[in-house]
Order: structure tokens, then sequence, then C-alpha cells
């Protein structure tokens, strides 16, 4: 089985962070988001992992290089038109089955039905009470799939699909993306994957959904900060060994073991990225990446970028990497 991870757009709802770097190395729970999308995948039997790039991919490419040992192709997109491009410019490496995720999604969720599913697809879901920013998907009443619908302009169909989705055989896929931009299917002036997956289902496909426990978005900073909310309270608390003279740690926090930390409160649901220097300072529900340092400082639901320097009284920032600034 493969895995194809379409991950080249700008990330312009995460500026300032993504002019610097590219929003999967963004920190939440004390790890890299990429690094919570690849092990949610763990249970798979996958032999290669397919990683559609653009701007700063380098960065991604050497950190996913440097971290694990599996087989990884990594596909340049030079022109943002829409997902189902994307996913064509891999086509000399795709066959058979295939899993495809979207670098937004951080999802808990039983993979299993991949093994035991006699369909032709899996589209995972999950009820939102607005789907009017994704997908959505009609079922009939046998449970398979009749209609994808990108971006709907109503919240009628609350079934929304999360950016997952298996495969048996990826060359189906590849046909529909060819008919796609052949007929020129577009939605909103964007070649989307879920438009390719209608014309499979008008070509007789079976898709079936299965439902997600858990799905987390991390487009935007408020969004990150809710996913750094959940995941501190499900799994990546690591206060118990964390405890420094004249620090208090208010649980769940997950706190970087070369970060130094003197005279400050600290958590609930902050994350502090490695080599941080926080003094005098009292930091809830943020995240602090590495080597950022924080000097009398009162923050609340903030992200701080790379080597930025905070010095003063703010409330609630969102500065990026190796920004500096001082509140005298």
């Amino acid at each position: 089985m493969k895995v194809i991870i379409p991950m080249a757009g700008y990330g312009t709802r995460m500026r300032p962070h993504t002019y610097s770097r590219p929003k999967p190395l963004v920190t939440v729970a004390g790890q890299p988001m990429i690094k919570h999308l690849i092990d949610s995948l763990q249970t798979l039997d996958i032999g290669e992992y397919i990683f559609i790039v653009g701007y700063l991919g380098d960065q991604l490419e050497r950190y996913i290089r440097e971290t694990y040992s599996f087989k990884a192709t990594f596909v340049q997109q030079k022109e943002l038109t829409g997902q189902s491009p994307a996913i064509y410019l891999a086509r000399e490496h795709l066959e058979g089955p295939t899993v495809l995720l979207f670098a937004d999604t951080l999802f808990e969720a039983d993979l299993s039905i991949i093994n035991t599913t006699d369909a032709d697809a899996v589209a995972f879901v999950k009820e939102v009470d607005d789907p009017r920013r994704f997908g959505v998907v009609e079922v009939n009443p046998q449970g398979y799939v009749t209609r994808f619908i990108e971006k709907p302009s109503s919240s009628d169909n609350k079934q929304a699909i999360i950016g997952l989705y298996w495969v048996r055989d990826v060359a189906w896929v590849l046909r529909a993306i060819e008919t796609q931009l052949r007929q020129q299917r577009q939605t909103k002036g964007e070649f989307y994957i879920a438009d390719a997956f209608q014309i499979m289902v008008e070509q007789g496909a079976k898709f079936i959904t299965q439902p997600v426990r858990v799905w987390l978005d991390t487009g935007k900073p408020e969004t990150v900060l809710e996913t750094n909310r959940y995941l501190l309270e499900h799994g990546f608390d690591n206060s118990a060994h964390m405890a420094q003279p004249g620090v208090t740690i208010v649980p769940p926090v997950n706190i970087h073991p070369t970060a130094v930390l003197r005279h400050t409160v600290v958590g609930p649901h902050v994350t502090i990225a490695a080599d941080c220097e926080i003094r005098y300072s009292i930091i809830t529900n943020s995240v602090v990446e590495r080597g950022a340092s924080i000097t009398h400082a009162i923050l609340e639901q903030c992200l701080i970028g790379e080597r930025a320097r905070v010095e003063g009284h703010p409330y609630n920032l969102n500065i990026g990497d190796e920004s500096t600034v001082h509140f005298g």
C-alpha cells in the first residue's frame, strides 16, 4: 500500500509562521504536525510515502528523511491549481491500493476497514455543524456514496469528508482526474479531488464512508491552538517529568527538556519547544516554538515563532520566526 500526502500550499491562513516554514512543520503538542499525521497511520502496512511539496519543501524533505527510515518520494508542485493536479503529478509513483491524506487533517479513526471492505474506496467522514467550507457526501440506503459535493452552499448535509481516503486501485483515480481536467470540472475555480471522485461514482465505483472519532483541523492559528489543547489532554502531557525549582506548571503541558524556565507559570495547554528561555512570565493556552525567548510577559492564546523574542506585557500574540516584540 502507498500513501500520498499533498502539502504544497503556501499556508496563507497560518502566516506569518509560514513565511519561513511550511505549515506541516508548525509544532503542536511537542512535535510537528506532520509527525502526528504520519504516526496516525502506523497500524497500516505502508510500502511508500509520496509527498507533494512546494514552497519550502526542502525543509519538509529534510525533516522526514531525518526522522523516518521508510521509503519516501518527494514530488515538486510548482503551479497550485488544485488538489487533483497535485495528485496527478505523482502518477508515475502510484499504483494499487493507496491512502490519500491531506496535510491539514489530524484524526483518530479505526482504519481496519481498509483491510476488510469489498468496496472500491472509503471516504472517512465526520458530522459537523457547518460543512460549507468542507466537502460532503450523500449516501444511499445501501450505504454507497451517490454524490460528492465540494464546498456546499447549505448546511443540510453535515457528513463532511475530512481529507482521508483509501482507494483499492489508484489507477481509477488517475483516469478520473484526466477526465476532470479534460472536461474542466472545477469548483470555485479549483480542481478538487472530490470532483474526480464524483466522476468515479458516475462510472460505477462503490464508495463507502467510515466515521472518525476525532477530526482536528490545523489550518489556521485558532484551530492549531484547539488541536494543541486536545492532544495535550489525550496523551501528550509530560508535566509529570518537568518539575523545576521556582516554576509552577499547570497540566496539561508539553515542555521540551532543553527549555529553560525561571520564575514562571506555564499552563494549562501550553507547548514549549526545544531551546526556549522563559523568565518571569505567565503563559497559558499557547505554543512557543524552538529557540524563542520570553521575559516579563503574560501570554494567553499565542503562537510564538522560532527564535522570536518577546519582552514586556502583551496579552495575545501571533508572531513569526525570528521576530522581536518589546513592550517598554
